[in-house]
């Protein structure tokens, strides 16, 4: 039963209509500040602090609440008889509910130009350990910190005159969160500016236990960022299948992260087999996109993840009949799609996240190592220049074809070649790559050319073009763009490039034999673009 409630908040939103609602249920009202003059001025009938601490506020509004007939009412064990004789004896009254939101630390220190003085000013000191008391006490004091909880708590009360405990629990600890989120961000911004440290803090929640690690002997868990905005994988709806492993989450962030360099201007599809996409393609249709992107290594995407811009229909899934694809991951699902991928496997997990075309909502990539973190920012942005260095200039047709082969190449892992074609106008797909070599040439050489030619004859067995292949072969690789993650070392890469019939070819530059590589480039009929903008990817 709750008989008097504490209200002292910095986020006046919702307070006067929660008050009321108090009010109807007998509930006397304790209150601070300007939260007592909202209340008053809203007609509501207030008590202030000071006639209950017997002490006025003071100092500025500093010293308030911290006074034992407030914090004895609140930490008070009601189940105590020596305690709750102390509380007769000291005259103090017991406190059932407390709503308190603090001091807009972060919303300060966020703002440019802001002095040290108002910083400190918006440290909250009575509003955390108000929190903490009632907290702490949960069971017998209902505590909340978010304006959003005020309407379940009065319909709580309406409905039998008390608050649940599973709800007293849950408040209990968002109080907790709430507080120590609030003492990071103090942290995070004292220590820079008083000691010149700088300090990361994160949190995660919602922690799940996973099937197993990268390997079945390893134990895994998934944690949610809970205020990302954008995409994300902690945001899916899980429609069908089987849980996830930690390997399916580091695969389908690479899906989601690679089809987002496409945009949405088309349906596009990348298929990740062992965090590289072995398949990425646009088409004019989901089916278009989804085939050109099988075709990009139909041996690698079994057991892939798949994962689109675009709704999936169920021509994009019949297509899959008979191939083992693990995850299938898009914004939504036809109705006739989704009941028919359940009756393909029951493993098969189909991934809803309709938040997907939307932007990602952080600028900053983590890596935890042993003993430490790595921060970097996003590799966002494609290419600093478009410096076309070769006698044969390179020509702006390919300029599309070529910012969708880079595309490729920043979601591939280091050393990364790959090559992309257009496969039909205004289309794209990649024919091929090599990725995670400790050279570049044998990305290319050894991977990128022999997937090429595998990949291609697959394509000129099916489709009888009444052409040899070999003729077939060398008039599709040179109408080809083989785009590379990193400068090239050496001009061995474009001597095996062009010895597949590679004719464009875009790099970042930037090594001390870039002459050499561009007048090898010239002697050999190659169109070369230089970047200026690196994509490792590790």
């Amino acid at each position: 039963m709750v008989k008097r409630a504490l209200l002292s908040v910095s986020d006046k939103t919702g307070i006067a209509e929660f008050a009321r609602g108090l009010e109807s249920l007998g509930v006397k009202i304790i209150s601070t500040g300007g939260t007592a003059k909202t209340l008053r001025d809203a007609g509501i009938e207030v008590t202030d602090v000071s006639e209950v601490t017997g002490f006025p506020e003071m100092m500025g509004g500093r010293v308030k609440t911290l006074h034992p007939r407030i914090h004895g009412g609140l930490l008070c064990l009601r189940d105590s008889e020596e305690q709750m004789a102390e509380a007769v004896k000291e005259d103090i009254s017991l406190i059932d509910m407390v709503a308190v939101n603090l001091y807009p630390f972060e919303m300060t220190v966020s703002k440019e130009g802001v002095e040290l003085e108002e910083a400190i000013e918006n440290i909250d000191i009575g509003g955390p350990t108000l929190l903490r008391s009632a907290a702490k006490n949960y069971r017998s004091v209902i505590v909340i910190s978010d304006p959003s909880d005020y309407g379940h708590v009065l319909k709580e009360l309406r409905s039998s005159g008390i608050v649940s405990d599973s709800t007293r629990a849950a408040l209990g600890v968002k109080a907790f969160r709430h507080t120590a989120d609030y003492d990071a961000a103090i942290d995070i911004y004292m220590s820079k500016t008083l000691l010149g440290e700088e300090v990361l803090r994160l949190k995660f929640t919602d922690g799940m236990k996973l099937r197993y690690g990268e390997n079945w002997h390893q134990k895994a868990y998934f944690y949610k960022e809970p205020l990302i905005k954008g995409p994300s994988l902690g945001k899916v709806a899980q429609l069908h299948g089987k849980e996830l492993s930690y390997n399916n989450y580091v695969d389908a962030d690479n899906a989601l992260q690679t089809v987002k360099e496409l945009g949405n201007s088309s349906p596009a599809v990348a298929i990740v087999k062992h965090n590289n996409p072995c398949g990425l393609a646009t088409g004019s249709t989901l089916l278009r996109a989804l085939k050109a992107a099988w075709d990009g290594d139909p041996v690698s995407a079994y057991g892939s993840i798949i994962c689109t811009n675009e709704a999936f229909d169920l021509e994009a899934a019949a297509f899959l009949n008979g191939k083992f694809i693990e995850i299938i991951l898009a914004p939504d699902f036809k109705p006739d799609a989704l009941e028919y991928l359940r009756n393909k496997s029951e493993n098969l997990r189909l991934l809803k996240l309709p938040e997907l075309r939307e932007a990602f909502g952080t600028e900053y990539v983590y890596k935890y190592i042993i003993g430490g973190m790595l921060k970097q920012s996003r590799d966002m942005g494609l290419y600093e220049k478009w410096e076309s260095v070769t006698d044969i200039p390179y020509p702006e047709d390919k300029r599309s074809l070529s910012e969708f082969c880079l595309k490729a190449c920043k979601s591939t892992k280091s050393n990364a070649v790959i090559l992309a074609r257009e496969y039909e106008p205004g289309f794209f797909m990649v024919l091929a790559m090599g990725a995670g070599q400790p050279n570049r040439v044998d990305s290319i050489r050894k991977l990128a050319a022999t997937k090429a030619v595998e990949n291609l004859r697959i394509i000129y067995e099916r489709e009888n073009l009444g052409i040899p292949f070999e003729k077939f072969y060398r008039k599709t690789m040179s109408e080809c763009v083989m785009a590379s993650d990193a400068f090239f070392p050496f001009d061995d890469s474009i001597i095996h490039a062009a010895e597949s019939s590679i004719r464009y070819i875009v790099s970042p530059g930037g090594s001390i034999r870039d002459g050499e590589v561009i007048a090898t480039a010239n002697r050999l009929g190659v169109a070369m673009v230089f970047t200026g903008m690196r994509h490792f990817l590790h």
